[in-house]
């Protein structure tokens, strides 16, 4: 009992032996598909009551306040994972000081989507084998699968840490993997806190610290994670192919408004290198925007541009369509 109740403490206290190597095989030398029906119902049950909890909007009711902390919590936390964990830990499209890294990586980890070198190294996997068998969220697998089910089973609970050898050198970056959700628990527990006190020192706000708690976290919560996930599932089938790439990737408007810029998944597939998935005026995408103004203050430097090559294939395949896609850089 204690040891299960530590694996919710400490998720690196059971890693071994829980997650598919990247190139697992059968007796028969075949690649062995990444889906896997072993949901950890037991492990979940947080996941699961943040869902049920949802529900509380019935009783705590609504304030202006509420919901405009709910978007704002929403948005700083979505930019924390889009540049962060995305962007950063998992493609090096930038270089930052240690001390931000730490300050958005925190961020990002209070957004109940594990911890970041756990997102960064299964983010690595998808794009080594995006949309085959051994993809932990393949569109092949249904939509179902490729949104939330891979989220939930057993293999894919434990941080992928030979994929991400390259972060494993800072200390604070294991600690936020290892404790993530503690982390959550504690922000859920400080937004409560501070619906408190706010209904105490400034009552015109109509607020509390149930409503905020519902509200500003768990709605807030929930709409990330799903939103998040979209990226996994629907980018993956609804939209438009800007590029030839051997997988289902697309390019989604409206993923790319509620992502903050990562719905311009086919941009992406075809060059994962770029600080920027919107790889034109017209493409909305907020967190770069965000970084590039964080660049005029020396927050972040080194950002990685969309190549030439990549607009100049674009300008050839719009005219004559006989080109063959240029290699994505690898990640990392």
């Amino acid at each position: 009992m204690i040891r299960f109740f530590l694996r919710w403490i400490d998720s690196w206290s059971h890693d071994a032996g829980t997650h598919m190597p990247d190139q697992q095989v059968n007796s028969s030398s075949k690649i062995v598909s990444s889906k896997s029906s072993d949901i950890q119902w037991l492990r979940i049950i947080p996941f699961i009551l943040l869902h049920i909890s949802c529900l509380a909007v019935l009783w705590v009711g609504v304030s202006w306040f509420a919901v405009a902390f709910m978007l704002m919590f929403y948005m700083i936390r979505m930019f924390a994972i889009t540049a962060f964990f995305h962007r950063y830990l998992a493609h090096k499209s930038f270089k930052t000081s240690r001390a931000v890294q730490f300050f958005f990586l925190l961020i990002g980890t209070m957004s109940a989507q594990r911890g970041p070198l756990w997102w960064a190294a299964h983010h690595r996997v998808h794009h080594r084998h995006t949309d085959t068998e051994i993809d932990p969220h393949s569109s092949q697998h249904g939509f179902w699968y490729s949104h939330i089910g891979w989220f939930l089973n057993q293999q894919n609970f434990s941080t992928r840490k030979d994929l991400i050898k390259d972060w494993l050198k800072y200390p604070e970056l294991i600690w936020l993997d290892r404790f993530s959700l503690p982390i959550v628990l504690l922000t859920a527990i400080a937004i409560y806190v501070l619906g408190d006190w706010l209904s105490l020192a400034y009552p015109s706000l109509h607020t509390s610290g149930v409503q905020l708690l519902v509200w500003g976290f768990v709605i807030s919560t929930v709409l990330l994670i799903h939103a998040t996930l979209c990226i996994n599932s629907l980018a993956h089938r609804y939209g438009h192919r800007d590029f030839e790439t051997d997988d289902q990737s697309r390019n989604n408007l409206f993923l790319a408004i509620i992502t903050l810029g990562e719905g311009w998944h086919n941009n992406h597939h075809f060059y994962a290198g770029s600080v920027r998935q919107g790889f034109y005026w017209w493409q909305i995408d907020v967190s770069y925007y965000i970084l590039k103004l964080m660049s005029y203050f020396g927050l972040v430097w080194s950002m990685n541009p969309v190549p030439d090559k990549v607009y100049q294939y674009r300008h050839d395949h719009d005219l004559t369509n006989p080109h063959q896609p240029i290699q994505e850089q690898e990640s990392p």
